[in-house]
C-alpha cells in the first residue's frame, strides 16, 4: 500500500484567498511546489513528491458553496418550523 503522510508535526499554517477565482489555498509552512490530487468537489490536496507528506489544500469555489450550504440550511430550518 502506497504511503502519504498527513502533517506529522504542528506546524504553521498559510493561507491566500484568492476573491476573484474563489479560491483558498491553505498550505503547511510556507507554499511550495508540489504535486496537485484531485479528490472531487472542488478539493484539490497538494503534495510533495519526495516526501509524499501533503503541503497544502486548495478549496475552489468555497464562498459560494458556502453560500449555497447557508441558503440550504435556511430553507430547512424554515419547513421545520
Amino acid at each position: 500500500m502506497e504511503t502519504l503522510r498527513i502533517i506529522e508535526s504542528k506546524k504553521d499554517l498559510t493561507w491566500e484567498y484568492d476573491a476573484e477565482a474563489d479560491v483558498l489555498y491553505l498550505s503547511v509552512g510556507q507554499p511550495k511546489k508540489a504535486e496537485g490530487i484531485d479528490i472531487g468537489e472542488g478539493t484539490v490536496v497538494r503534495v510533495d513528491p519526495e516526501t509524499q507528506e501533503v503541503v497544502g489544500i486548495t478549496l475552489i469555489g468555497i464562498r459560494e458553496r458556502m453560500l449555497s450550504e447557508t441558503r440550504q440550511r435556511k430553507k430547512k430550518q424554515k419547513k421545520k418550523k
